[in-house]
């Protein structure tokens, strides 16, 4: 999992450009002609792989933290779901855990639903990479990935946003609470269009994971990292944790249980145009809900009654 984050975009263009250099050019080159055939795949559903998402190797990643799904009512698959996760940590590990395997009981909870786990379209334009990551069950979340997940025949399709995105990742570490959600509304807009219901869910722990240096607002480290993700799309939370064999410094996460709480969904009607008001009355009552949610399940996942969520 820390590989994927890390190595395997490098690791994957190196072996590419070995292929080209050497006596494999034309392997190289008919994998470039599959690339441009088969470009906009991400953005058209993926191509998930039942085997992969069933490695053994998920179960073990499941049990490392453990990572727990936890549903508080039923969800009925004739209908199409968006759901907004929070927060977005370091690295995602309860959603990938989630909604990328099938070690969390996501099929058993949610039968006749497929999820689909949407992440920036950054990841799918490496050679290799790309292909792993579709077989996960990773798709883009542009916008035309977006609606094609909530466009699709029939019912039961789920997109799951991670909705602070890049930018809600500098914020990761112990005890933050802060989501990055003001002034994310598109996710609104295409829940509307699509008629797609709203469901809050809340990863209790997900911040839990690493440590992360001081970058308050301001500071030199962070407007760097601002220019950065505004650049390419992308942060670089400067996180840190336990080693293999020791516990003081590393980039293996901590050992800290994930609690991902799925909440009740909010009934959106298809709106194919919808106003200004008509988005931000729904996406009030989003963040009413959210917050609702977090409140009813803190004291049982180690938050005390002090900790309240802030927007941004």
């Amino acid at each position: 999992f820390l590989f994927f984050f890390l190595y395997a975009a490098q690791c994957c263009m190196g072996v590419f450009v070995l292929a080209v250099l050497s006596g494999y050019w034309h392997f190289a080159a008919l994998y470039g002609l599959w690339l441009y055939l088969d470009w906009d795949t991400p953005q058209t559903g993926g191509r998930r792989c039942a085997w992969v998402r069933k490695w053994t190797i998920w179960r073990h990643f499941r049990d490392y933290f453990p990572i727990h799904l936890i549903k508080t009512c039923d969800l009925d698959p004739k209908h199409r779901y968006l759901f907004g996760f929070h927060p977005h940590g370091v690295l995602v590990a309860g959603a990938f855990g989630n909604f990328c395997t099938e070690y969390t009981g996501f099929q058993e909870l949610f039968p006749g639903l497929t999820p689909y786990l949407h992440v920036l379209p950054f990841w799918f334009k490496f050679p290799f990479l790309r292909e792993y990551a579709m077989s996960a069950g990773l798709v883009s979340c542009s916008k035309k990935s977006v609606t094609h997940v909530l466009s699709q025949e029939g019912a039961g399709a789920i997109s799951v946003i991670v909705i602070g995105g890049a930018e809600e990742s500098l914020e990761a570490r112990p005890g933050s609470l802060t989501l990055q959600t003001l002034h994310r509304k598109g996710f609104i807009k295409l829940a509307l269009k699509h008629g797609a219901h709203l469901v809050p869910v809340f990863s209790f722990g997900e911040n839990e994971l690493f440590n992360q240096l001081e970058n308050p607002e301001g500071s030199v480290i962070r407007n760097i990292q601002n220019r950065l993700r505004k650049i390419m799309g992308f942060a670089l939370p400067l996180f840190h944790a336990r080693g293999v064999f020791q516990y003081s410094f590393g980039v293996l996460p901590f050992r800290k249980p994930i609690y991902t709480i799925v909440g009740k969904p909010i009934v959106v009607e298809q709106n194919a145009s919808p106003t200004t008001e008509e988005v931000d009355k729904l996406h009030q009552r989003y963040l009413d809900e959210l917050n609702g949610l977090f409140e009813e399940h803190k004291a049982q996942y180690g938050i005390t009654e002090q900790g309240h969520l802030v927007f941004k």
